[in-house]
């Protein structure tokens, strides 16, 4: 068994825990000594993994199977939250996309994604303040998107409920200075995980693999971003060169260029 390194939060929970950007953050903060609690709705993929953190770093770790599209199993997680062992590190990383022309899409798909990457997102980091605040200390990390940072057409539903994902977690950073609870948002790009195969964009199937990050290292970037109390964090020089760019330039400009390069991605915004 690996010696766990020094321990930075006791106990986290982790949304989305069961592949990509969820699993790694739960691998990395496993070799930091953090207990965990994972949440997903696939109960043997989160077996294994926990079965894996228990044996690799001697943590305790928790199962709790949740769609949180589900309003009873979203409760549950909430009140998970609240309760013992205390929580002081919550990673909301459970999320969807869809991608294709919006009025191509089902308008039911829609809702739900907004449901998931807002709702539950707000409901969790919520209960989590209440909890933190309490004690006064603990971390909430929403995972957003850099594609919060600009109009995408091709993916307006998505791209727009990450910039909630992102304003949201700002403002809370501000309005929770000096009670010892830090909120953060990440903000990663093209991330080698399943998630583009599942929400069917293929028209990025073309992206170069410099741009492409893996979980392990947005997992530790974002972690150690969150460590030190930042409001934001942008893995990847490329991709805060990215923001550096999308900040600056006129928003008008900015949309018809982003309407153009989808228009010309297979089909993003016709197919």
């Amino acid at each position: 068994m690996a010696a766990p390194r020094k321990r930075d939060w006791e106990r986290a929970l982790v949304t989305g825990a069961s592949a990509g950007i969820g699993s790694a953050y739960a691998r990395v903060l496993a070799a930091h000594g953090t207990h965990l609690v994972l949440v997903a709705r696939s109960v043997e993929r989160l077996e294994q993994l926990a079965q894996e953190c228990r044996s690799d770093y001697g943590v305790e770790v928790e199962v709790l199977p949740a769609d949180l599209a589900d309003e009873a199993l979203l409760l549950q997680v909430e009140r998970r939250l609240t309760t013992s062992p205390r929580i002081d590190l919550l990673v909301n990383n459970a999320g969807i996309g869809t991608f294709g022309a919006f009025h191509r899409q089902q308008v039911t798909d829609e809702l739900r994604e907004i449901n998931l990457n807002i709702g539950a997102l707000v409901r969790l980091t919520h209960a989590a303040i209440i909890a933190m605040t309490s004690h006064g200390s603990g971390t909430v990390l929403n995972v957003s998107s850099i594609m919060a940072l600009a109009p995408f057409p091709g993916s307006a539903t998505y791209a727009a409920s990450k910039a909630f994902v992102t304003s949201f977690s700002e403002a809370l950073h501000d309005e929770l200075r000096g009670t010892g609870v830090i909120v953060m948002a990440a903000m990663p790009g093209i991330v080698d995980t399943d998630f583009m195969e599942r929400a069917d964009a293929h028209h990025l199937d073309g992206v170069p693999d410099f741009v492409r990050l893996k979980p392990e290292r947005v997992a530790r970037v974002t972690l150690d971003a969150a460590r030190k109390g930042k409001a934001v964090s942008i893995p990847g020089p490329a991709y805060r060169l990215m923001a550096a760019i999308l900040d600056a330039t006129p928003r008008g400009l900015l949309r018809r260029f982003m309407g153009v390069t989808a228009r010309g991605k297979s089909g993003a915004l016709h197919g």
